[in-house]
């Protein structure tokens, strides 16, 4: 039995007693973007053949097997926790909104969950309609929401969970940059997640609460700032990133905890694919003294369970023949993974890229820039259907045009390459130009080598772009283009665009040619 007070009503809070060596299992998930759906092993979707086969991963319906077997093994001393991005990456949020991620995370009795930068894809009121169906706390320090009608005293600092007599402090924070990779509005004011986690983490250590967790959306990098500045914390639970931390899978970023500062870091990739199971235990002062764990690859070995599968049969009927209709045919997969499209040229960015421009040619544009964040998965060999571009491409953004000169794409190029280290979403790939980059340098001279349909980048010259209504409008980063002359932002959809290219070379064969260089 577990109670909550989040930090909107925790006034008085009188510090539990704590056993010595007490020991706590935590569940965790973070960023399952809507994958309620079995995956293929490229994060899109996998077919009712190629799960029946044992090819797919993940699942809602996996994933409350986990859960379940996991709490079996817990017993009494359990926490369930989300790090955020329940929101967006599939055609279930572009038919339900956060509908769905409120009913299973109902169903599964999640004890927190930290808000994600998607949580804003549909402006406060996209969070708030989800804050109408869960019980549970949705937590951010580092946002304040008074401003805002419907969000205001909804969204805790922190939450106090009872555990079994025992209480557990959970702190969340989110990105700060959130306002460029999503859309919270003016009424969302964001403050330092160090110092807003900071003061929350020391008003609980004065309520006598002494065991802290930080659930936070900001990714593995600034987790790693984070448990350097922070003091009181004893394990951080992340997303943002979509790290894998693991102790023996191959593709692992680091081990499962990673540790900074002799803080613990715990992440478990994305997409419903990992369900991370952390067995920790505290002294009588709240002092860690063992932790271990590992994140449990949900594949064909954990079962689905059956109710889950008719529920999900169900859901998906509105949605059949839209993501069943087949729209061309690829040679080979196209690889669209965050790791290779945030980093350099990949094949799905050229694709992307290459639809763009081709689409508004005749208009006298030169050039097309598309945000790698905006790209979400890759698309395996052989039949493409519409659900799986709009796997990839689900954020119904539009094709949008406009001008400026040549100073102004450099410096976009310079914003596109200015968070490479972190893996952020403003990784531009390109049509229509070349350029080099040299991510060692210092941040706004890492660019080079620009050419513009052959010929050198001319700074005083005006050029023609195409990108997507998000990035044009300032979105991740690029506020250079929220001026731009001649802008128009409501061109067909990306998706569409990008299937009806497929389609006009199928079978498409990805590729890269060199557009991006590395220096």
């Amino acid at each position: 039995m577990k109670r909550f007070l989040t930090s909107v009503a925790a006034f008085g809070l009188m510090a539990g007693g704590a056993a010595a060596d007490y020991q706590l299992t935590i569940l965790h998930t973070n960023d399952f973007h809507d994958r309620f759906e079995p995956i293929s092993k490229y994060d899109s979707t996998c077919g009712a053949e190629d799960n029946t086969e044992g090819k797919c991963f993940g699942g809602i319906a996996r994933m409350i097997t986990a859960i379940g077997e996991a709490r079996g093994r817990a017993g009494d001393d359990v926490l369930l926790l989300d790090a955020g991005d329940q929101f967006q990456g599939s055609l279930f949020y572009s038919q339900y909104g956060g509908d769905l991620a409120a009913e299973f995370m109902a169903q599964l009795e999640y004890d927190a969950m930290a808000v994600g930068n998607h949580e804003f894809d549909d402006g406060p009121e996209g969070l708030a309609d989800f804050l109408d169906k869960v019980g549970f706390p949705v937590l951010s320090a580092n946002i304040d929401v008074s401003q805002n009608n419907r969000l205001a005293d909804r969204v805790g600092k922190s939450a106090v969970l009872e555990v079994a007599g025992t209480q557990v402090g959970v702190v969340s924070v989110l990105a700060e940059d959130t306002p460029e990779t999503s859309s919270p509005g003016d009424t969302v004011i964001f403050s330092s997640a160090v110092q807003a986690a900071q003061a929350e983490i020391d008003r609980l250590t004065g309520e006598g609460v002494n065991k802290i967790v930080l659930l936070t959306h900001v990714g593995l990098p600034a987790d790693k700032r984070l448990a350097q500045e922070l003091t009181g914390v004893d394990l951080i639970i992340g997303g943002h990133s979509h790290t894998l931390l693991s102790n023996t899978a191959e593709r692992a970023e680091g081990p499962y905890p990673t540790v900074e500062n002799d803080v613990p870091i715990f992440q478990a990739y994305a997409y419903g694919k990992y369900l991370g199971e952390i067995s920790v235990t505290f002294d009588d002062a709240g002092a860690v003294t063992e932790i271990s764990g590992e994140p449990i690859l949900l594949d064909a070995s954990v079962s689905e369970d059956a109710a889950t599968v008719a529920r999900m049969q169900e859901l998906a009927k509105p949605l059949e023949e839209l993501r069943s209709q087949v729209v061309a045919e690829t040679s080979d997969m196209i690889e669209g993974s965050r790791d290779a499209c945030r980093a350099g040229e990949c094949p799905m960015g050229n694709l992307v890229a290459d639809a763009m421009l081709d689409r508004v040619k005749d208009q006298g544009i030169q050039v097309a820039i598309q945000n790698g964040g905006g790209l979400r998965s890759s698309i395996d060999a052989g039949e493409v259907t519409m659900g799986e571009v709009l796997t990839v491409l689900p954020f119904q953004n539009t094709l949008s045009t406009f001008e400026v000169t040549g100073d102004v794409l450099v410096a976009a190029l310079e914003n596109g390459v200015s968070q490479i280290e972190d893996g952020a979403g403003r990784f531009p790939q390109v049509a229509g130009l070349t350029f080099a980059f040299d991510a060692s340098a210092e941040s706004g001279s890492r660019i080079s080598d620009v050419m513009v349909g052959g010929a050198p980048v001319e700074m005083d010259k005006t050029y023609g772009v195409v990108s997507n209504n998000y990035v044009r409008n300032g979105g991740d980063g690029y506020a250079m283009f929220k001026t731009a002359a001649n802008a128009y932002d409501f061109g067909p959809d990306l998706a569409d665009v990008t299937a009806e290219y497929i389609a006009a070379n199928a079978p498409y064969k990805p590729y890269t040619d060199g557009r991006i260089t590395v220096k």
